[in-house]
């Protein structure tokens, strides 16, 4: 479930919430928690959704720096933007804060408005550094979600194509997870150049993880965009093998019996669901029917792309069925 953020605000010596603060939750319609020990802080922080948090600094600091040490030292809670407020007296102190790891640092020198404009960009850099996945830099699920929602509630013909490899397990296994990485960096370049490249800001690519993507494109933009990814995949992908597998188009591996069997050279299966013949309410429907294609997908030979023709169930029919197209 979704839960707007809250904001935290640390003060060890109890002061009231700055009116910066209170009046930039307002304009914003979010919740402000104060706290007075450190501890408290740390466990909301730990059990709950990533907040803004606000350190009063205008005191004693050592109780506030040593917070941030440590919620910056650890990666599940590092997330959370930090911002202290340094009194103009502690001016001179705001590289300790920094190096402490808070995200921002906000003194009286600054303007109100300078004030407002730096929480604000802050909260954006934020924003933009967890929705983006951290080895492909294209963006992540949250994103996604995002990006079909907005398709769903259009009135645009779309298309959601879940792609994934074929046979990237048994190639980690045989050379290692340093060359599994570089071929989903190669992917993720593939598909981000190939779309953009062709459809400019009518085409959206995102990495769900691994070695899942999801790109999402005009309905009429199917064939001659995926035929194109196809093809460099095809291309490129086997030169990430040795000369001997490359030759041979396959090389032995053992099963989970440990017996030896032929792998193929990696391939692309690429599953597409489109809202031509069917209407979506949410996108948790077009996820599910594009995880069934890409499925689907994946149990016919080769690199190949395929659509769900059928039709919505609410039409009680179906028209159709899935359409296997092959370069």
């Amino acid at each position: 479930m979704r839960t707007r953020p809250t904001i935290l605000f640390f003060s060890p010596e109890a002061r009231a919430v700055p009116g910066l603060i209170g009046g930039w939750a307002q304009a914003n319609a979010l919740p402000v928690e104060t706290f007075t020990d450190a501890d408290a802080v740390e466990a909301i922080v730990l059990r709950g959704h990533p907040s803004l948090l606000f350190v009063d600094a205008d005191g004693s600091d050592a109780e506030g720096l040593a917070l941030v040490r440590r919620l910056k030292s650890d990666a599940f809670t590092a997330i959370v933007p930090v911002t202290a407020l340094v009194g103009t007296h502690q001016a001179a102190r705001v590289e300790q804060w920094f190096a402490a790891g808070a995200d921002e640092v906000i003194t009286n020198l600054f303007s109100a408005g300078e004030q407002r404009a730096r929480v604000e960009a802050m909260v954006l850099r934020t924003e933009r550094d967890v929705s983006v996945h951290p080895s492909t830099r294209l963006p992540g699920t949250t994103e996604i979600e995002r990006e079909i929602r907005r398709q769903v509630e259009s009135d645009r013909e779309f298309a959601v194509c879940y792609a994934d490899l074929d046979h990237f397990k048994e190639f980690n296994d045989r050379y290692s997870y340093y060359d599994g990485d570089r071929v989903i960096y190669i992917l993720s370049r593939i598909l981000h150049d190939v779309v953009k490249g062709m459809l400019g800001a009518r085409g959206f690519v995102g990495h769900i993880g691994g070695d899942d993507f999801l790109f999402v494109i005009p309905a009429a933009e199917i064939s001659p965009v995926c035929s194109e990814v196809l093809s460099v995949f095809d291309t490129l992908v086997p030169l990430q093998y040795n000369e001997q597998d490359r030759r041979a188009g396959y090389f032995f591996g053992k099963d989970r019996r440990g017996q030896l069997h032929r792998v193929p050279l990696m391939t692309l299966s690429i599953g597409i669901v489109t809202n031509r013949n069917r209407r979506f309410t949410h996108p948790a429907q077009v996820s599910e029917l594009a995880t069934e294609m890409k499925s689907y997908a994946k149990t016919l030979p080769g690199s190949v792309f395929v659509v769900d023709r059928r039709r919505g169930i609410d039409n009680d029919e179906r028209a159709g069925s899935q359409a296997r197209d092959q370069r």
